[in-house]
């Protein structure tokens, strides 16, 4: 038998998996994006009509659809660079030979990651309440007036910017430290010989090796941002003024609450074009400095 087609043989149950629970849901998502399929074609198939690329301009005509791309915009961009940060800087204080109980702040951090994001919600939820909350009772005591987190508008995605990094953050964490740990300790040992001082071996040696982990946990972590629903769904519900509303949360209330399934096929395939035009870009930067 020849390499290749032993090779497509091991590979073939794992490709048909694929291709019968994601890419042919992929296509029926797809397809019925170009339709008009909403709660009378559930009652009856009959009228279900093709509207082609209907669907899709009229979201782009809707100004819901931009307002719930600039609430995740505003999640992605400024909830990635402080997720990817905190996860380095978590990463770097655990592998530090000056660390101590590294065991406990490895499950202490990474425990949030494993919690279930609905129910750690709803405690953070009452955590940030503008009367009973603990956040507000804190700030207090040091003469700030009680501030309205989930019912204002300007506070409102930056509580769950910070409720997102605090629940994702160990993730990332986990595999920067396995980035690190494969750093060889003789490159650091001439670095110090050559008289670098800590930060030049932060800049010189540790940014250098862990570039490819970089680009890994970035495009992860803006995958993941993107897909922005369970956090505003529990704790805001879209609000306040759809401050909160994602375009995921969008889809969601288009396909389920309005049951314009026809609509919410659009919306995720406008998404999944959106996070591919990024990850795209990403991948073309990082080859440009050589990252691979």
């Amino acid at each position: 038998m020849k390499p290749t087609t032993a090779g497509w043989m091991f590979a073939a149950p794992a490709l048909t998996v694929i291709l019968v629970f994601f890419g042919l849901p992929v296509l029926a998502a797809l397809a019925l994006s170009l339709t008009d399929f909403d709660i009378y074609a559930l009652a009856d198939i009959g009228n279900l009509r093709f509207v082609g690329f209907g669907n899709y301009a009229g979201l782009l005509q809707n100004p819901l659809f931009w307002k719930s791309l600039g609430n995740t915009l505003y999640f992605v961009i400024v909830g990635v660079p402080l997720s990817v940060a905190l996860s380095l800087g978590a990463a770097l204080l655990l592998h530090s030979k000056l660390g101590r109980f590294k065991g406990f702040f490895r499950t202490a951090f990474f425990a949030p990651v494993v919690t279930t994001v609905v129910a750690v919600a709803v405690i953070w939820r009452y955590l940030f309440h503008t009367k009973y909350g603990l956040v507000n009772w804190g700030l207090s005591y040091v003469g700030v007036d009680p501030i309205d987190w989930l019912g204002d508008p300007h506070w409102a995605m930056p509580t769950i910017i910070l409720f997102a990094v605090w629940k994702n953050f160990g993730y990332n964490m986990i595999i920067f430290l396995a980035g690190l740990q494969s750093i060889p300790e003789d490159l650091y040992e001439a670095a110090r010989i050559d008289g670098a001082s800590r930060w030049a071996q932060f800049r010189h040696v540790t940014l250098p090796m862990l570039g490819p982990v970089m680009l890994l946990v970035g495009i992860l972590t803006m995958a993941g941002y993107f897909q922005l629903f369970a956090e505003p769904y529990v704790m805001t519900q879209g609000g306040p003024l759809e401050s909160t509303k994602s375009v995921l949360y969008l889809m969601y209330e288009e396909g389920f609450k309005w049951w314009s399934l026809g609509n919410a096929s659009a919306v995720a395939f406008l998404l999944f074009v959106l996070m591919m035009v990024v990850t795209s870009g990403l991948l073309w930067i990082a080859r440009k400095r050589g990252v691979e």
